[in-house]
């Protein structure tokens, strides 16, 4: 079940989810002590990280007021149900920054899939000039995903960035 906070953000509420995130340290190339969670599952250990950005079809400035608000917390509590921690999350007018720490039984073109699927057909049913604009896909077919590693820093300066420039619009 997943419950959603007056701030949008979604939290797992269920006792099926068994996994818990551990901190390690990391020392990266320039010395640098970087604090980081490994996920620990019944029998693996990980640390996947992904940074996704998807696209409305046409590029279209539609993600603005409340239709930019419900697509945000429909992929939080998606990624919720799929036990996805969102790291930073940034919706802008025209795309969407997703970084995230993922399980390793899911694919990311599954994850991708189900972010899209879902909120596409939620979105559409909310709001019925998305359905005559866009007709049964919101979203444009591809996607951006670039796997990342040690440069979790960057990416999240980057995704705040985007968030700075949203609002500036």
């Amino acid at each position: 079940m997943v419950e959603i906070d007056l701030c949008g953000h979604a939290t797992l509420a269920s006792t099926f989810a068994v996994f818990e995130y551990v901190d390690i340290l990391l020392v990266n190339m320039s010395g640098q002590v970087i604090m980081k969670e490994l996920r620990h599952d019944r029998h693996t250990v990980s640390l996947l990280t992904d940074h996704l950005v998807i696209t409305p079809k046409y590029r279209g400035k539609i993600l603005t007021g409340e239709v930019g608000f419900i697509a945000e917390t429909v992929i939080r509590s998606t990624c919720a149900e799929m036990s996805i921690k969102i790291i930073d999350m940034a919706v802008n007018v025209d795309h969407v920054h997703i970084f995230f720490q993922y399980p390793p039984k899911y694919s990311l073109s599954f994850i991708a899939k189900k972010i899209k699927g879902r909120s596409s057909r939620i979105l559409r049913q909310e709001f019925p000039h998305l359905r005559e604009w866009c007709g049964d896909h919101l979203w444009a077919p591809g996607c951006y995903h670039g796997s990342v590693g040690q440069g979790w820093d960057v990416v999240e300066k980057y995704i705040s960035s985007q968030e700075e420039i949203q609002l500036a619009f």
